[in-house]
């Protein structure tokens, strides 16, 4: 919800920054333009507004949600780590010989204020929606009121229009007192009203100007632009772009069907046709539902100007039209990655199932009081074990977890080796005696110690981090802007399921062409036990916000002389998840399955 709302917000940005780019293209390139084309534009806007709302991939080049994210979890208050709210679980079931460090992380205060203007977001929806309605329903009661047209005389000059457009659909016309301008109404059963004081005022000219008018907006589907403008104009209720962007486009629409209607008059009747709209002049459009002939005087005089200097366009006005167009529709079509909300939150892996060998396993008494989900892959077997298919695919943050990876990437720049990888201690306090003293890679990894990976991230850099993400396909590849905490309830974000093929496609196939040395290395960090029946490889991680473990994961794999086993598991909680609980539930599944007995 937060992180939707403010991604929403963003994307607010970008539309309006279209929208005034598309007003100055519109000014510059006029006289190249057809009205048509004019009014086509509109509908670029349009469907980027629609572009936030579709679950669809973003090409993370553009990375603005992610920065501004990063960012507020950067500079909000109590979003720092290291406070005084540390903990330290020690592992006693496990021999002692793996400790899971914890560090709170706060989000109480971007998330109370997410979760405050998504409110109020709602709130103006549920009133456009209710304005909306009511104009629904006054328009309702116009149509129960109105008689079919009786007129003779305007029936068959209704019946020489449709003819002259060739339309064959019968689109039925009705009077009414209530209306005092034409308007057609509806998608699926379109209607025309006239006013009954135009129909006894009869003028054969001024009532077949009006209905080539209408039908011009029936044979352009306008109507159905209406519907859409309408509904983007309650999801961006707050946004005075789309507003503006919307009276203009009704203009637009408005004027291309003046010039439709001009085409197919001769030059002489154009001034005849301004004459019936300067007869209008004071005529609104009664509802957004509708397309009239009416509108307000500023969009009149926009349209009786283009009429005085109306010209019926070339062919090469017409094709430079088109061509400008789809130029237009490229620059759109380039910003819409910006905006997806699968970039914004894509917290659901799509797990491509189809050919993959996978048992679903029943583990509820397992994981007791948990959520949570436990994913394992037999190499040698190519077969999947599950618990909780919708959680194993679940993105949420990697926690500690990430620090395999963190000690790879910085292996394969040179920042450490496998021979020298100490760091001296920075004379910091930290929560923990154990952090306070320099480390190796070894230590470093036992002791969970934040700062010494930290330093690894600063040396990487953003650029070199995220070329590593996207190589190897980490999660959601999102490392934000802050790089000393992206991994711990951030922005980076990774499933059970990628965890367990990130593991075996590192360790179990090297599809990375990681250098052999540095693997080893980072197996030898993450060594827990070992014995004749094969070796155990793991890491704990443990999400812990505003004082409480939300997040406890265990992840890791068991080398045989004949097989490798990868395993991740991930437990959530109000509280007490913690990768050390994790850890225990894991070992009960993978005694369960007769996979390894801890001692």
């Amino acid at each position: 919800m937060t992180d939707f709302i403010l991604h929403f917000l963003i994307c607010n940005l970008w539309i309006n920054a279209m929208i005034l780019l598309l007003f100055a293209i519109k000014k510059i390139l006029k006289a190249h333009l057809t009205s048509r084309t004019q009014y086509n534009l509109w509908f670029l806007p349009l469907c980027l507004m629609a572009i936030p709302f579709i679950p669809v991939p973003s090409d993370r080049t553009f990375s603005l949600f992610s920065w501004l994210t990063g960012f507020i979890h950067k500079t909000s208050p109590g979003s720092t780590v290291g406070n005084a709210a540390s903990t330290l679980h020690s592992m006693d079931t496990v021999s002692g010989w793996m400790n899971d460090f914890t560090i709170s992380v706060t989000s109480q205060t971007p998330s109370l204020v997410g979760r405050i203007l998504f409110g109020i977001w709602i709130m103006g929806i549920v009133t456009m929606a209710l304005l909306v309605w009511k104009s629904f329903l006054r328009l309702r009661r116009i149509r129960k009121s109105a008689l079919p047209l009786q007129n003779r005389e305007v029936r068959k000059l209704y019946k020489r229009c449709l003819e002259e457009m060739h339309i064959r659909k019968r689109i039925p016309i009705y009077s009414t007192a209530f209306l005092k301008s034409p308007v057609i109404t509806g998608l699926l059963k379109p209607c025309i009203y006239l006013p009954i004081r135009l129909i006894s005022d009869y003028n054969s000219e001024t009532i077949g100007y009006m209905l080539l008018h209408e039908l011009e907006h029936y044979r352009h589907k306008d109507n159905l632009s209406n519907y859409l403008l309408l509904l983007a104009q309650i999801l961006y209720w707050f946004n005075p772009f789309v507003w503006f962007a919307g009276k203009a486009m009704r203009c637009d629409r408005e004027i291309a069907c003046d010039s439709a209607v001009l085409d197919m008059l001769d030059t002489g009747s154009y001034q005849d046709y301004g004459y019936t709209l300067i007869n209008f002049a004071e005529k609104i459009s009664l509802s957004p539902f509708s397309s009239s002939l009416g509108g307000t005087i500023r969009q009149l005089e926009q349209r009786i100007r283009n009429i005085a200097l109306y010209q019926k366009p070339s062919s090469l006005k017409k094709s430079g039209s088109l061509a400008l167009f789809l130029a237009a529709a490229l620059l759109f079509a380039g910003v819409s990655p910006l905006l997806t909300s699968y970039g914004a939150a894509n917290d659901q892996y799509p797990w491509d199932t189809s050919g993959k060998n996978i048992s679903v396993l029943d583990l509820s008494d397992c994981f007791g009081q948990y959520d949570g989900s436990f994913v394992l892959y037999d190499q040698n077997n190519d077969h999947w074990s599950l618990y909780n298919m919708d959680m194993a695919t679940a993105r949420t943050a990697p926690d500690s977890t990430y620090k395999i990876y963190n000690a790879l990437f910085a292996l394969e720049e040179e920042i450490i080796t496998p021979e020298h990888s100490l760091l001296p201690w920075d004379q910091k306090d930290y929560p923990f005696d154990t952090w306070e003293q320099d480390q190796t890679l070894q230590t470093a990894m036992a002791a969970s110690v934040n700062w010494y990976f930290q330093t690894l991230d600063d040396h990487l850099g953003n650029d070199a981090l995220q070329s590593y993400m996207e190589k190897v396909g980490y999660g959601n590849e999102n490392i934000g802007s802050d790089l000393s905490s992206y991994w711990l309830e951030s922005t980076l974000k990774i499933s059970p399921v990628e965890q367990v093929e990130l593991l075996s496609r590192t360790f179990g196939q090297n599809a990375f062409g990681f250098a052999p040395e540095n693997i080893q290395a980072v197996k030898d960090s993450i060594c827990l036990s070992s014995s004749a029946a094969g070796t155990l490889y793991g890491k704990t991680g443990t999400g812990r916000v505003d004082g409480q473990d939300i997040n406890g994961w265990f992840i890791g794999f068991i080398e045989t002389s004949e097989n490798m086993y990868f395993f991740a598991t991930n437990i959530q909680a109000e509280a007490n998840a913690t990768g050390s609980a994790a850890a225990e539930t894991a070992f009960s599944v993978l005694s369960l399955l007769d996979l390894w007995q801890q001692r």
